[in-house]
């Protein structure tokens, strides 16, 4: 909930050629207060906070190609994720706001979004989805490997020789559960650098509570939604400080990488770490401290760790309109590997 990311990337749905520049818009805080009000089942206005959340994203690849002097038309597809509402795959049900059609229309490029509905469809976890673009960014690495992105939700990939052994699941809680947290108690949008939480202590017999909610024991592969947590969180940091609660959470974060990457089928040298809770000095230093293999942020291995997530989804477009997967038994648990996606030319009228 924090804003729009945006990248180029220039690939035949196979192979990777290039990556382009790439910037991120916040979200005003008005509009995050929308966003979380109907994440949190306000639906009433539904439909105007997916048009306005698309019209950022127009903005913002707007603002890409303006900056970097690109004209629209060297752009083949835009890959659009939009924002999760619900996410509630055992009951074969998700909920990606983002109009893919207003988007066409409204930039002149030609759009492919809902990755996830047609996975959850078949009995697929619909998450995570950026598996098989790791896969391609590994290729020339030492494996097997682990590349641990932590967002609002954490999910770890783990790559193999070959891509029918590739492996990803959601660990746990990223960011959003801190996120929350501080946000909660003040002027804070997120804990920066981790520094509220190591500012804390850790309350080892609530991270134990914590700990022993069943989602951990389930096996892989296996999804959450962003708020799967939040009730049961809320009971546990009862009575917790700012500064207590905010290690906490971030304790709970790293033990539930650390369970995920436990389970994995045999050991890896490396975990790359991407996404915005690579930028967290408490779970960066936690994880480093706790594992016995390298932890090494994205960017030190020449990604561009702010970016992985926008450049996987205009990957994953372009896989889609060509009939690839972009979903595998091993990584959403879905029983055969396919495609998703819809797509939508700019000529593309509704109805």
């Amino acid at each position: 909930m924090d804003g729009v990311d945006a990248a180029l990337i220039e690939t035949d749905g196979y192979s990777i050629f290039d990556s382009g520049p790439h910037l991120t818009i916040p979200y005003e805080p008005a509009f995050r207060n929308e966003l979380q009000n109907l994440v949190n089942g306000d639906y009433r206005r539904s439909n105007l906070i997916e048009e306005q959340l698309t019209l950022k994203h127009a903005d913002a690849v707007n603002k890409l190609l303006n900056d970097f002097s690109i004209p629209p038309n060297q752009i083949d597809l835009i890959g659009f994720h939009g924002h999760t509402i619900i996410h509630k795959p055992e009951e074969k049900f998700t909920w990606q706001i983002g109009d893919g059609n207003l988007l066409a229309q409204t930039t002149g490029i030609d759009v492919i979004n809902d990755f996830r509905s047609a996975d959850v469809k078949a009995g697929g976890q619909g998450a995570p989805l950026v598996p098989i673009f790791h896969h391609l960014l590994t290729k020339d690495m030492e494996l097997p490997i682990i590349i641990l992105n932590i967002g609002g939700v954490a999910n770890i990939t783990w790559v193999d020789e070959h891509v029918d052994n590739l492996i990803g699941f959601d660990t746990g809680p990223g960011n959003a559960l801190i996120d929350d947290w501080v946000s909660s108690h003040g002027n804070f949008v997120y804990d920066v650098d981790g520094k509220i939480a190591l500012s804390g202590h850790v309350n080892r017999n609530k991270l134990k509570e914590l700990m022993s909610h069943p989602f951990f024991d389930a096996p892989a592969p296996k999804s959450l939604d962003r708020d799967t947590f939040r009730v049961f969180v809320t009971s546990v940091l009862d009575g917790e400080t700012l500064q207590n609660g905010a290690a906490l959470l971030t304790a709970f974060t790293v033990s539930a990488i650390i369970r995920g990457i436990e389970n994995l089928p045999k050991p890896s040298r490396t975990c790359i770490v991407v996404g915005g809770g690579r930028h967290n000095n408490a779970i960066m230093s936690q994880l480093d401290g706790k594992l016995s293999i390298n932890v090494l942020s994205g960017d030190l291995v020449g990604w561009t760790g702010d970016a992985i997530e926008a450049q996987a989804f205009g990957f994953l477009g372009v896989r889609s309109k060509r009939g690839l997967a972009i979903s595998f038994p091993g990584t959403t648990g879905v029983p055969f590997s396919m495609s998703g996606g819809k797509y939508y030319p700019v000529s593309h009228e509704k109805g």
